[in-house]
């Protein structure tokens, strides 16, 4: 069951950070908890809550819809900071640094959001 849930974070994860790379501020969070979660030293409480945060901001569903434009993302990003401070000792400096790299490496398109 709990193995479920993390292989459904695994595979809806990169296509949504592909999607609103450039638009939310917390994305390198979330990918720092996506490494977290996929470290097997993370112990299994902390994968599954940290796995909890990721389903809710992949979820178009939640509590602010994400097509609202400007603050479809708040609710995601107090989701993602929350479990960011309660997970911070499984948050290692490798996994800041993998999420660092992976966005500084040109493998997905950041598209800039429109001034206003």
């Amino acid at each position: 069951m709990e193995d479920d849930k993390i292989e459904k974070i695994k595979e809806g994860f990169w296509p949504k950070v592909k999607k609103v790379a450039g638009k939310v501020p917390f994305l390198p969070d979330a990918i720092a908890l996506y490494y977290a979660m996929l470290d097997p030293d993370t112990p299994l409480k902390a994968k599954l809550t940290i796995a909890g945060a990721l389903a809710y901001f992949l979820t178009p569903f939640d509590a602010i819809p994400d097509i609202l434009f400007g603050a479809g993302y708040i609710d995601d990003a107090g989701v993602v900071a929350a479990v960011l401070t309660a997970a911070s000792i499984y948050v290692k400096d490798e996994h800041k640094k993998k999420a660092k790299d992976f966005l500084n490496s040109g493998q997905i398109e950041i598209k800039e959001t429109p001034d206003k």
